[in-house]
């Protein structure tokens, strides 16, 4: 059935003090980002729950959106009838309809603001629980931890009736943590480190490095369709692509072999680096996972990481593989992520890359190229798209990429 509003309520947040009203201004915000192309409805943030007020739109696709911000830890469609025991009673027969089965037990639970209203709460629970006893002959009322607890609400602008209690995403409103730069690939660990980030309050952009016209448009779509994904848990995120072809070109010209990787890297990370000090970003984050590939030891890492002060957070460093991929499932990236389009970090990759790079040579390979003027022209082009919630990159070519796979 079509509901009327959604109750939102909080989880985490609710704990904090002085700052609350911060946290809570922060999740209406997110929220009515998310909820961006549904022009009718209205966002009502209060202390204690956050009313989201339909006005006609689809309340299962706006369910849909909300299970997905930060900051929400359940939500309860919610039906407003009439001041009147008879639109009460028809509301709730349709609700009851959907929901209650055969030998399944309820309760009614009435709360009363508007204590103008002739009904009190006994009598309005029990004379509504009679009314669905009689049509649901089968149920039983049970007081406690009943099937179903339908809970009325008596308010001066009208009733709200309300059966479910569906689970949200939890964690801290996005944004409410400061910003974070993600060094985005179009891989399987990258987008469920900057969930998990998001996941804390952060507020991530994505800085996407592609190489054209070694990348395609394609791999270019794909990390933008993972950013889209991503903008679900917050409304809307920042997509930075920076053109890296002349640098991937001018290290494999002028450094060896087993350090191209590790050089690159170093490329990347004074990138982002220089990318958070222009936009206001505290920390960089990446989708590293200690020892799943050369340049996740711990000892790359640390040649990689010599070109910044900045801290850089990796949330699946410890995670395996299967643990990643479970969580990429769980967010709808993972199809996303295994399409065959190949990005930057492949293309030059080198079939034996050190494992165990030293930091000095990495530092008297990277003296040989020219660091300061490859960085200008690299930032010169960067180009940043604002990507909301839902949007998609790919279907535009969906014919094109089908001969692909």
């Amino acid at each position: 059935m079509e509901y009327t509003e959604i109750m939102v309520r909080y989880g985490e947040l609710s704990t904090k003090g002085k700052n609350r009203k911060d946290f809570i201004a922060r999740l209406g915000g997110n929220i009515r980002k998310s909820l961006k192309d549904f022009e009718q409805v209205v966002v009502h943030p209060n202390r204690d729950r956050t009313h989201v007020t339909l006005n006609g739109a689809s309340s299962a696709a706006v369910i849909a959106r909300l299970k997905r911000v930060f900051g929400i830890q359940n939500l309860s469609p919610m039906l407003k009838v009439e001041k009147s025991m008879e639109a009460v009673q028809e509301g709730a027969l349709a609700m009851m309809k959907e929901q209650l089965k055969p030998q399944m037990t309820f309760k009614i639970n009435t709360r009363r603001s508007d204590k103008d209203f002739p009904i009190n709460t006994d009598t309005m629970n029990r004379e509504l629980g009679g009314f669905i006893l009689e049509n649901f002959p089968e149920s039983q009322v049970k007081m406690k931890n009943p099937d179903i607890t339908l809970r009325v609400e008596i308010r001066s602008n009208g009733i709200f009736l309300t059966s479910e209690v569906i689970n949200g995403a939890g964690g801290l409103p996005v944004g409410t943590a400061g910003k974070g730069m993600m060094m985005l690939s179009g891989g399987i660990d990258s987008p469920v480190a900057a969930y998990l980030g998001m996941k804390r309050g952060v507020e991530m952009e994505m800085v996407h490095f592609f190489s054209p016209p070694y990348t395609s448009e394609q791999a270019l779509a794909k990390a933008k369709e993972l950013s889209g994904k991503l903008a679900a848990y917050s409304g809307n995120v920042q997509f930075l692509q920076v053109p890296f072809a002349e640098i991937q070109e001018t290290i494999k010209e002028k450094c060896p072999e087993g350090y191209l990787m590790t050089i690159q890297r170093r490329m990347m990370l004074r990138l982002t680096v220089a990318l958070a000090q222009k936009r206001g970003g505290l920390a960089i984050f990446n989708g590293e996972s200690l020892g799943q590939v050369a340049s996740q030891t711990m000892e790359s890492m640390m040649a990689i990481n010599d070109v910044t002060t900045m801290p850089i957070i990796r949330p699946v460093v410890s995670m395996d593989k299967n643990e990643i991929i479970e969580i990429a499932k769980e967010i709808d990236t993972y199809d996303l992520s295994i399409m065959p389009f190949e990005d930057c970090c492949t293309i030059f990759a080198p079939p034996a890359p050190k494992t165990r790079p030293d930091l000095e040579k990495a530092r008297y390979y990277e003296s040989k190229i020219d660091v300061e003027g490859l960085m200008k022209r690299a930032l010169d082009g960067v180009q940043v798209t604002n990507i909301h919630a839902g949007e998609e990159f790919l279907n535009q070519n969906e014919e094109v990429f089908a001969e692909l796979l």
